[in-house]
């Protein structure tokens, strides 16, 4: 069983991890037997699985029924699954919805925003609940940013960002994910917290990375972000092509320039 101690090990070692999103069991499986480690349940299901234009529209209930799904595929992997949009938007919101996702089987909950979640990561994980912090391009904020965009281009919005990161630690946030901003910024946080960091189109930097599944296996085509890679076009098996996407994370091989932005 993977262990949120094995991935602070793995920070000091500077060794690095790959880690997907799931949905379902069999995928679950598959990813766990090719060296799959971490996966998360993202609300990405409301656009992979659902066809949504955004995550918006994913409910609490759907978050769990995928999770237990997930779980029963992967039994020993550290499972994260995302509290969706609206589901704690108070401690007293956050501490239910929380507490659904880890009776469905989730290990960590992930949770997007800054500073404005300090009190309530502090009192989930005095609850006995692990929180991921999730920063950057976080996509509930899609009508808030105007569209899917890189974040922490300049100087301002990018030492906010780092506050931020340092807050959600200090509150006690067990990891944290780094989504779409400029490859120096990651490396500025991943270097300043004592937590792993998992990057998203943030370069090779962090201790970690994520794709989402359609992606990583090409089944987005054309809408596929810049930051992503079709593994299959290496290898036509699924199998050998996550075993490939794990060794390129490990080797610091993927993300490279071409997958990261300056």
């Amino acid at each position: 069983m993977t262990t949120l101690i094995q991935l602070r090990q793995w920070k000091q070692q500077q060794k690095k991890f790959a880690s997907l999103t799931a949905y379902d069991a069999g995928f679950a499986r598959l990813f766990e037997q090719q060296g799959v480690k971490v996966m998360l349940v993202g609300d990405s299901l409301g656009m992979t699985m659902q066809g949504h234009d955004s995550t918006l529209p994913v409910t609490l209930e759907e978050m769990a029924y995928h999770t237990r799904c997930v779980r029963r595929g992967a039994p020993d992997c550290l499972l994260l699954a995302d509290l969706p949009f609206m589901t704690y938007a108070t401690p007293k919101q956050a501490f239910d919805s929380a507490a659904l996702l880890m009776r469905a089987g989730a290990n960590m909950v992930k949770v997007e925003g800054g500073s404005w979640l300090t009190q309530t990561v502090q009192q989930l994980t005095e609850r006995a609940v692990p929180v991921c912090g999730h920063l950057g391009l976080t996509p509930q904020s899609v009508n808030i940013f105007g569209g899917y965009k890189v974040q922490g281009r300049d100087e301002e919005s990018a030492e906010r960002l780092l506050l931020d990161a340092l807050a959600l630690e200090q509150a006690g946030a067990q990891l944290l994910v780094l989504e779409c901003v400029p490859v120096s910024l990651a490396a500025r946080v991943t270097e300043s917290l004592s937590i792993p960091v998992i990057g998203i189109g943030a370069g090779s930097v962090t201790d970690g990375q994520i794709l989402v599944m359609q992606d990583a296996l090409g089944i987005t085509g054309e809408g596929a972000p810049r930051f992503s890679k079709n593994f299959l076009t290496q290898d036509s098996d699924i199998r050998a092509a996550v075993r490939q996407y794990v060794q390129d994370v490990e080797q610091g091989v993927f993300p490279d320039a071409e997958h990261s932005f300056q």
